[in-house]
C-alpha cells in the first residue's frame, strides 16, 4: 500500500467518528438507556471483528496472546471509555462540541506520545514546525467550533 492509501483510510475512519457518536447517541436515546449502548454496540462489533478475522483464514494468536501486556488490553477500556462518553455527550453536548474535544485531545496526545516513543510507537520529536502544525490545527478546530451569535 503507499502512503496515499493509509492517508485515504485514517481519513475515512476519522470520518466515521462523528458519525459513530451521532449514532451512537442516537441509539442510546432510542433504547432510553445509554448504559447498554454500548453492550449492543460492542456484541455487533464482535460478529464483525470476528467475520473479519475468520475471513482472513490466519490461525487465532491464542498462544501469542499470554505475552499480551496488561496495559496493551487495556485498549479494550479505552474504546469502552470512548464509546459510552460519546453516547452521553452527543445528545447533551452536541456532535460538534464532542468531536471537537476529543480531537484537540488526540492532536496534543498523539504528540506526546510521539515525543516521549510511549507505548512502542516510534518517536517523532516536536520540533517548531511540528508544533506551529498542531497550534493551526487547534486554532482551525476553535474557529470552526465558536458559536455564532
Amino acid at each position: 500500500m503507499t502512503v496515499w492509501t493509509y492517508a485515504a483510510w485514517a481519513f475515512a475512519a476519522g470520518a466515521l467518528i462523528p458519525v459513530m457518536a451521532a449514532l451512537s447517541g442516537s441509539l442510546g436515546r432510542t433504547l432510553g438507556s445509554p448504559e447498554w449502548t454500548p453492550v449492543i454496540l460492542f456484541a455487533v462489533a464482535l460478529l464483525a471483528a470476528l467475520t473479519f478475522a475468520i475471513a482472513s483464514r490466519h490461525a487465532p494468536p491464542f498462544g501469542a496472546l499470554r505475552s499480551a501486556r496488561p496495559e496493551q488490553l487495556a485498549s479494550g477500556l479505552i474504546v469502552f471509555f470512548y464509546l459510552i462518553s460519546v453516547t452521553y455527550l452527543t445528545p447533551r453536548f452536541g456532535v460538534g462540541p464532542t468531536v471537537f474535544c476529543v480531537v484537540v485531545a488526540q492532536i496534543l496526545v498523539s504528540a506526546a506520545i510521539g515525543q516521549f516513543a510511549l507505548f512502542g510507537a516510534p518517536r517523532q520529536v516536536l520540533d517548531l514546525p511540528r508544533l506551529a502544525g498542531m497550534a493551526l490545527m487547534i486554532g482551525g478546530l476553535m474557529l470552526f467550533q465558536m458559536r455564532r451569535a
